[in-house]
C-alpha cells in the first residue's frame, strides 16, 4: 500500500496553483499570443509565464525534486520524486475564451502519481486527489459513482482526431456506441466530473505524462479506476491510452469494449 501523501507536498501543489491562476485570468480572453511549436500544437505566453512561475516555486521548496514540464521539457524518470506540470491542458480552448482548460499539477514517486491538482482558474474550480488521503472538490470530499452498465454510462472524450492509431478510432467508437451519452471537448475538465460522479467513462489516447499523471490521483481517490486501454495501471511511462471510470463494473464494460477490435 502507497503511503499517505506528505502534507507538505500538497501545500506546495496548492501554491502553485494558487500563483497559476491569476496570471491564467489575465491573459484569459485578453488577445494573448499565440505559437505554433513543433508538433502543431499551440503555446501562449500564459503557458509559459505559468510554468516558469511554478518551477520556480518548486526550486525553492524542493530543490532535489526532479521537474518535467509541456513547455520547459525534462527528462521522465522513474525513480525519486518529479513533478508533472502542464501549465494549460487544453491550451486551444483558452485561446477560443472556453473555460473548460485546467492546470495540471502532479507529483510521482518512483514514476506513480501521488499527489495530483486539477484547477480552473476562471471559474475557481479545484480538484485534489492525494495517495491515502482522499479526493476533493474546493475542499468538500467527492465520490465517484459506479453505473450498472455500459448503456447507463456518460462518457466524455476530447476529440475523435486525438484516436491516431489504427483500430483506436473504431475502439472508442465501440464504447460510445453502447453509452447513453457522450460528449467532446472537455480536455481535462471531464476527469475532474468523474471524480465527482457526474460522468462515469473518459477514454482518451495520444496523452502524454503531463497530460494525465494529475488525474490519476484525483479519480483514484475519489474511489474510480485509471488504467490503460489493457487494464495496467498508469505511470509516466504509459504510452497515453488512458480510461478513467468511475469504478470497477463500468471500468470492466469499458476496457472488455476498447480491447475487442
Amino acid at each position: 500500500m502507497t503511503r499517505p501523501c506528505d502534507p507538505a507536498f500538497i501545500r506546495v501543489a496548492e501554491q502553485l496553483a494558487d500563483a497559476a491562476r491569476p496570471i491564467a485570468r489575465r491573459y484569459f480572453r485578453a488577445g494573448v499570443t499565440v505559437d505554433q511549436k513543433a508538433d502543431n500544437t499551440m503555446v501562449t505566453t500564459a503557458d509559459r509565464e505559468i510554468e516558469a512561475t511554478m518551477r520556480a516555486i518548486i526550486g525553492a521548496a524542493f530543490p532535489d525534486h526532479e521537474i518535467c514540464g509541456e513547455e520547459e521539457g525534462g527528462v521522465v524518470r522513474g525513480d525519486g520524486y518529479q513533478w508533472v506540470l502542464d501549465p494549460i491542458d487544453g491550451t486551444s480552448a483558452f485561446v477560443m475564451g472556453a473555460p473548460t482548460f485546467g492546470v495540471l499539477i502532479a507529483l510521482a514517486l518512483d514514476g506513480v502519481p501521488i499527489l495530483g491538482i486539477i484547477d480552473q482558474p476562471i471559474s475557481g474550480e479545484r480538484w485534489i486527489g492525494a495517495a491515502g488521503r482522499g479526493a476533493t472538490f474546493n475542499g468538500a470530499r467527492i465520490h465517484t459513482r459506479d453505473r450498472a452498465s455500459l448503456n447507463e454510462a456518460m462518457v466524455f472524450t476530447t476529440a475523435p482526431e486525438y484516436f491516431e492509431e489504427p483500430g483506436d478510432l473504431a475502439a472508442f467508437n465501440d464504447v460510445a456506441s453502447q453509452a447513453r451519452s457522450v460528449r467532446y471537448g472537455a480536455d481535462c475538465y471531464g476527469f475532474g466530473l468523474v471524480a465527482m460522479g457526474y460522468v462515469d467513462l473518459v477514454v482518451e489516447a495520444s496523452l502524454k505524462p503531463w497530460d494525465f499523471a494529475a488525474i490519476v490521483p484525483v479519480v483514484q481517490e475519489a474511489g474510480g479506476i485509471v488504467t490503460d486501454w489493457r487494464g495496467a495501471p498508469l505511470t509516466l511511462e504509459s504510452d497515453g491510452h488512458v480510461l478513467a471510470a468511475g469504478g470497477p463494473t463500468c471500468h470492466a464494460a469499458a476496457l472488455a469494449q476498447l480491447g475487442s477490435d
